[in-house]
């Protein structure tokens, strides 16, 4: 003979107990015969009766819903390690670092993104920022990190590799506008169509040489043995969203990244944050104290950083902050020019200077 079990379904579980209290407190109102009395201590323990009850009833209720937020906050955090998936501690022959930390806590997502995948046209990365921040941002995250781990391998120009995100950042907008406004379609107060996304990509090639198309973006930090500086001082493009691209997208030379040399990409959600003064966290600072260190490796670099703006914040950060080190750890690249021609090719300017010269007086956003 078969034997059939019967499962009760969890949410009938979860009403069991407050049913029972209700039960009890019904049976004791009705049935009891000091809760028809109206003497003093009748009164007293009715009430005490009643405060159990209900005092046995928030806490059921109080434990469903951390329950529930535990469980919603694991799925986040997987949905969310699955779009910024861990990334290998070398490529190419390159040290890799990367973490990302959200500002909405409840949610364990946010809106920053990166990926480095090496290529036949050279190690490839991605640091980008969308507005926004918490669970509504993590379509778009998913929409360009997908656009961008296929468009790597397909396209052997960068600039098409920022077209094909643009293209599939303008889908995915449409289709979440008629999602959430399926009668008016992306208008220009929806504010679907007020989205946008900073973008920064990179292409590190075998001989170190750097080239980048920057879309708003904050540019990288380049840490060298002369010291600390940006890696290039051009004005970006428009943010990806709002105004459509160029015609002729020109990857901007960036120089090289020579053997022991390391490259810090950034979320401007790092040098915005402020602490109790209102103070902005000095990024270039961190820095340098991060590379005064002996040993610099990307894994030091990221937990320098990540204790200095927690330190400075005092865990209160406003907005999503991602990080991504890269350091070069190939063989030696030979290069017979000097130190100031390592910097960005601005055009005869002296900006490959200023990439590899470290201020010490210098800070950010006072």
């Amino acid at each position: 003979m078969f034997r059939i079990k019967a499962r009760v379904p969890p949410k009938v579980l979860a009403m069991g107990l407050p049913v029972a209290w209700g039960a009890m407190a019904i049976t004791y109102k009705l049935a009891c015969p000091l809760a028809q009395e109206d003497g003093f201590g009748a009164r007293v323990v009715t009430s005490a009766v009643f405060f159990a009850v209900g005092t046995g009833l928030i806490l059921h209720v109080r434990q469903a819903l951390l329950r529930e937020l535990r469980q919603v906050r694991k799925v986040a955090g997987a949905a969310q390690s699955a779009l910024l998936r861990p990334l290998p501690a070398r490529i190419d022959g390159l040290n890799v670092a990367a973490a990302q930390l959200s500002a909405d806590r409840s949610a364990c997502v946010g809106g920053d993104l990166y990926e480095v995948v090496a290529t036949e046209h050279g190690v490839r990365a991605v640091m980008g920022d969308v507005r926004g921040h918490g669970i509504a941002a993590m379509g778009t995250v998913a929409a360009l990190l997908g656009s961008f781990r296929e468009a790597v391998h397909d396209e052997p120009d960068l600039g098409q590799v920022l077209r094909r995100l643009d293209r599939a950042l303008a889908r995915h907008l449409r289709e979440r506008a008629r999602d959430e406004h399926p009668a008016s379609g992306l208008e220009p107060d929806t504010p679907v169509a007020e989205e946008f996304v900073t973008l920064l990509l990179l292409e590190i090639g075998r001989d170190g040489e750097m080239t980048a198309l920057n879309c708003g973006h904050p540019w990288p930090y380049l840490l060298t043995d002369g010291g600390v500086g940006p890696l290039a001082g051009a004005d970006p493009l428009p943010p990806l969203g709002p105004f459509p691209l160029p015609a002729e997208l020109i990857p901007l030379p960036c120089g090289s990244l020579l053997q022991g040399d390391s490259l810090v990409l950034y979320t401007d959600g790092v040098e915005d944050a402020r602490d109790t003064r209102g103070r902005f966290f000095s990024l270039q600072a961190a820095l340098v104290g991060a590379v005064s260190h002996d040993l610099i490796t990307p894994q030091t670099i990221l937990r320098t950083l990540f204790t200095a703006v927690l330190r400075h914040t005092r865990g209160r950060q406003a907005d999503d902050i991602a990080l991504l080190v890269l350091r070069n750890d190939r063989t030696r690249v030979e290069c017979s020019r000097p130190l100031e021609a390592r910097g960005c090719d601005m055009g005869g300017s002296s900006a490959g200077a200023r990439a590899t010269t470290h201020n010490p007086q210098s800070t950010n956003h006072l």
